[in-house]
């Protein structure tokens, strides 16, 4: 039976707007009755996520931040921070990179220091809270669970040609269109689904999860019960296997409903 749920947020929840689809607080409702845990797992902020799943944020987990962050029912749970000298270290690897620009993530907050553009919308848009500052400073003052890069040259041609070389011993992955995540080298979505399942003493055949691009790798390898959406990156579904409907076509709210139902896996 399964007693946990975690899902990415962006390409596979969320629809290309990047809104939940109508009907998603009744199904977590109705997971919860049947006594399952769910858990939104997104590269946001904390905050974000609070917000979004405000009507049902005390019955939910929230794994943040591509795993760096885990709360449960306001407390939390995990938070893993990278060294400050490893985060000035990085940020003057990503300076050397043409077109990239960093954002510091702490628990509370996001800091970028670049006002370009459209850099600088997509952080006001997608991180809730956010401010300005000098980057350096906040490295050494604040706790940074990740450093967010926008690429507008993409990673794929830019920035995951350039940082693996200069940053080998922390985690450099893509995290969906034209971003890229820097954090520890074991704080990914696997190793915070990992921690997630030995705090609860859940299963690993006692756990879905579903996501469509590489930041979710590691978490899909976690659970035993594996999904990728039709709209995923290709890579990810040929290893993975396994495909529900697109974002587009609510392929993760109606496979929740069927969980529900004890109809899936």
């Amino acid at each position: 039976m399964i007693k946990l749920i975690t899902s990415d947020l962006d390409g596979t929840l969320l629809d290309d707007e990047g809104k939940l689809p109508e009907g998603i607080f009744p199904a977590i409702e109705k997971l919860a009755e049947r006594g399952i845990l769910f858990c939104p797992a997104s590269g946001r902020q904390l905050v974000a996520l609070q917000k979004m799943f405000e009507p049902v944020s005390d019955k939910i987990l929230f794994m943040a931040e591509n795993g760096a962050i885990v709360s449960y029912k306001g407390e939390l749970l995990r938070c893993n921070n990278l060294p400050a000298q490893d985060v000035l270290r990085a940020l003057d690897a990503v300076r050397s990179v043409p077109d990239a620009h960093p954002l510091l993530c702490t628990p509370g907050c996001a800091y970028y220091e670049s006002e370009a553009q459209p850099f600088l919308s997509y952080v006001q848009t997608s991180y809730i809270s956010n401010a300005k500052g000098c980057l350096n400073d906040i490295a050494r003052k604040e706790k940074v669970c990740k450093i967010a890069v926008y690429d507008g040259n993409g990673p794929e041609n830019n920035g995951m040609k350039i940082l693996p070389a200069h940053l080998s011993d922390l985690r450099i992955i893509q995290s969906g269109g034209n971003w890229l995540d820097i954090s520890q080298k074991h704080a990914d979505k696997g190793e915070a689904l990992r921690f997630i399942l030995r705090r609860l003493g859940i299963g690993k055949d006692e756990c879905a999860a579903f996501g469509d691009h590489m930041n979710d790798y590691e978490m899909l390898l976690e659970c035993g019960h594996p999904y990728v959406t039709a709209n995923a990156y290709p890579p990810l579904k040929k290893i993975i296997g396994k495909t529900v409907p697109s974002n587009a076509e609510q392929g993760v709210l109606k496979s929740l409903l069927l969980i529900a139902e004890g109809i899936l896996p």
